[in-house]
């Protein structure tokens, strides 16, 4: 099954869409990578998932991604005594650090870090920014705020707290556990919440230890600040914009999306855009128009890959969802502007033998009106390399790796293929001209261009390109 576009489709998993009939139906309809939320569900249930997208797999003979995201620390007040209250604008709110059922004027906040760090003129942000405080007295056990738009508030909301980095590890007890979890399953990405500096992701590597690729989900301003070290760690990137445009005023979210998807591509890094991308299908069968353009704009700035999130996973619609996405990228890749604003950005090249070969592999292949560029790659980075460069020659990324296949259904431009190990420079030839007739890329009498590392086996080795005839 080929796609007839470059970016690809997440798509969540969850009541609506967890029996195998619906999966298959949303992988036909477009999703190339699916997402399991720890955030919801038991573990159970996300392993009943991933089987089911495992079967699918083998039925369809295709490689399919399996991005399991972590909930990550949740910041919350604590319970109230007679249910919800109403604090109103100008109000003096106390913030405890116990967990004593609360009122109007004191609330728990049973996290000993925020109490750490917080510091006077620090937003406190209660229930996604709906109320909004400011820290006018901080201590040790007590925190005086000034409400600074009020409302109502309930049980257990959730906190935020934009000026405020928090000496809190990304991954609790929990996410530990579903870690290990995830892990043994066979999962392919795991994407880390609440990143907020470099060390975040070097702890999270320390467990994964390559068993599958690390995603930062980019959702806290401090984050933003170290976006180039952080991106330099990780194997991929999350725009997540539901919590990042709580914490950032949300006429600096775009312009914030668009810089990530910039430094990525520049790096090399496959980048996903998130969240509210196509919210009002939740429950309606069709988008907005500005949801169209929203999606239309992440393809434009050349992003890897849009994600489904409650549209796929609890909507009423998961299958249009998907088919609307999908439309909706097809006729953006194929829009007369399309190619010139790609070109626009066209990151300049590295200086390394490896990145040279790999750009010179897709700009002979333009040249030459060739039909595949036959990627050869043990880690992917081959295939990563080729992918930079945003040709319209379409990527056939042949990995002897099952997990290097599924980690590259995330890739911009590429079809992932799981091959035989290759042992000649012969082989390779005939293998990828076989490739690519059989996987409907070349015909006789077209021509493919092959890029890989020899000797073969060698990760990260890019260093050979040859054009062949079908």
């Amino acid at each position: 099954m080929r796609r007839e576009r470059k970016a690809k489709i997440v798509a969540t998993l969850g009541p609506a869409s967890s029996d195998p009939a619906m999966i298959e139906k949303l992988f036909d309809a477009g999703a190339d990578v699916f997402r399991l939320n720890f955030s919801h569900g038991t573990q159970e249930d996300h392993k009943r998932r991933l089987d089911a997208i495992r079967a699918l797999e083998a039925k369809k003979g295709r490689p399919i991604g399996i991005l399991q995201d972590l909930q990550g620390p949740k910041i919350r007040i604590g319970t109230l005594k007679n249910g919800p209250v109403v604090i109103k604008s100008g109000d003096m709110l106390e913030f405890r650090l116990d967990r004593e059922p609360g009122d109007a004027t004191s609330m728990a906040l049973p996290h000993p870090e925020v109490f750490e760090n917080m510091m006077p003129g620090h937003r406190i942000m209660i229930d996604d920014g709906k109320l909004q405080l400011e820290c006018v007295e901080p201590g040790k056990d007590r925190i005086r705020a000034r409400v600074v738009i009020g409302g109502t508030v309930s049980d257990r909301k959730g906190v935020n707290l934009p000026e405020t980095e928090l000496s809190i590890s990304p991954l609790t007890e929990k996410d530990r556990a579903d870690l290990e979890f995830g892990l043994g399953m066979g999962v392919d990405w795991v994407a880390l919440s609440f990143v907020q500096r470099p060390s975040d992701v070097i702890e999270a590597q320390g467990i994964i230890k390559g068993r599958a690729g690390v995603m930062a989900k980019i959702e806290k301003p401090a984050a933003l600040g170290r976006m180039e070290e952080i991106v330099a760690l990780v194997d991929a990137v999350m725009v997540a914009r539901g919590d990042l445009g709580v914490e950032i005023p949300p006429e600096d979210v775009p312009g914030r999306q668009k810089e990530l998807i910039r430094l990525c591509r520049h790096a090399g890094k496959p980048v996903v855009v998130a969240t509210q991308m196509l919210e009002s299908m939740i429950k309606s069968p069709s988008p907005t128009r500005a949801e169209a353009s929203d999606v239309a704009t992440a393809i434009y700035d050349s992003a890897d890959a849009v994600m489904l999130s409650a549209e796929s996973a609890s909507g009423d619609w998961p299958v249009e969802a998907v088919s609307m996405m999908n439309r909706i990228i097809e006729h953006t890749e194929s829009h007369k502007l399309y190619r010139s604003i790609i070109d626009a950005l066209q990151p300049s090249p590295e200086h390394t033998t490896a990145h040279a070969v790999a750009a010179a592999a897709a700009d002979v292949a333009g040249a030459i009106g060739a039909t595949a560029i036959v990627a050869y790659t043990q880690s992917g980075t081959t295939a990563l390399r080729a992918a930079r460069k945003r040709s319209m020659v379409p990527i056939l990324g042949l990995s002897p790796s099952p997990l290097t296949a599924r980690r590259l259904a995330l890739l911009w431009g590429n079809h992932s293929v799981i091959s035989a190990e290759i042992q000649t420079y012969d082989d390779m030839v005939e293998h990828a001209k076989a490739c690519a007739v059989s996987e409907g890329f070349a015909k006789p009498g077209d021509r493919i261009v092959i890029v890989a590392g020899i000797p073969f086996g060698r990760q990260g080795s890019t260093n050979n390109m040859r054009v062949a005839r079908i």
